[in-house]
């Protein structure tokens, strides 16, 4: 079934690589206008702005700024002149273990809680007060199966920060479905990108591989058709939800 999305305004967050770029191209190829988030990197999102001039636009930020958040949200509506969906997908990944100082320690973790988590806060805060005013909206948080099943020694401030994603996003689901709003989660397990390879380096694909009950790791590509779907509303009955898409490496 091919889902359309024209006249849909979507922000896609972390839309360079990895997750997030292959679903701003599902999105874009589907037909919505979509702004791409990008932080220091910028060749994939200019590659999509290239390839849909019209429809794409590019809007850097650095999320562990976190005051500069709204005005990047500002502006984004400003190019968009409206908004339908908002993906938070932009995420970091710090081995932090506890052999690091204390100062370390907690510098790692902040600075995981303010990209993973307190920045999708702000988000979700500005694009509720829009959805608001318009009657509708949707709001997709990329969480991670670490939310559920818990991650190793060195992840604790990650699979925390995507507990909280997901906590925030049935939170939202319960206060705002009577404003026309809907809100979901998804969670990847290990996802063939960049921020994964730092995991695979460390303990090797094999052992990856050993997790799963298929044969092959996620793409980036498994996981754009959905978030496509839900953006369509043909989902909004699962509000509240989480969608895991882990290979079968945590069955709930």
């Amino acid at each position: 079934m091919k889902i359309e999305l024209q006249n849909k305004a979507i922000l896609v967050t972390g839309a360079n690589s990895g997750i997030g770029f292959a679903i701003a191209s599902e999105l874009l190829n589907a037909g919505a206008k979509v702004a791409l988030h990008y932080n220091a990197n910028s060749d994939g999102v200019l590659s999509l702005e290239k390839k849909f001039p019209i429809l794409a636009k590019s809007f850097q930020c650095d999320f562990s700024q976190s005051s500069t958040i709204p005005k990047f949200f500002d502006q984004v509506l400003s190019w968009s002149k409206g908004l339908d969906v908002l993906i938070n997908n932009a995420g970091m990944s710090i081995m932090n273990s506890i052999d690091n100082t204390d100062e370390e320690w907690i510098n790692n973790w902040n600075s995981i809680m303010n990209i993973n988590l307190l920045a999708t806060g702000i988000l979700s805060k500005k694009a509720l007060e829009f959805f608001k005013k318009q009657n509708s909206g949707r709001i997709i948080n990329i969480a991670s199966r670490a939310a559920f099943r818990g991650d190793t020694p060195e992840y604790l401030a990650y699979a925390a920060s995507k507990a909280g994603m997901v906590a925030l996003t049935k939170s939202i689901a319960r206060g705002f479905g009577k404003e026309g709003i809907t809100a979901f989660s998804i969670a990847p397990g290990f996802t063939r990108t960049a921020m994964a390879q730092k995991s695979i380096d460390k303990y090797g694909e094999d052992f990856v591989i050993k997790d799963i009950s298929l044969n092959k790791l996620t793409e980036p590509k498994d996981i754009a058709p959905i978030v496509v779907l839900i953006c369509s509303g043909k989902f909004d009955h699962g509000t509240g939800s989480c969608i895991d898409m882990n290979a079968g490496s945590y069955v709930r």
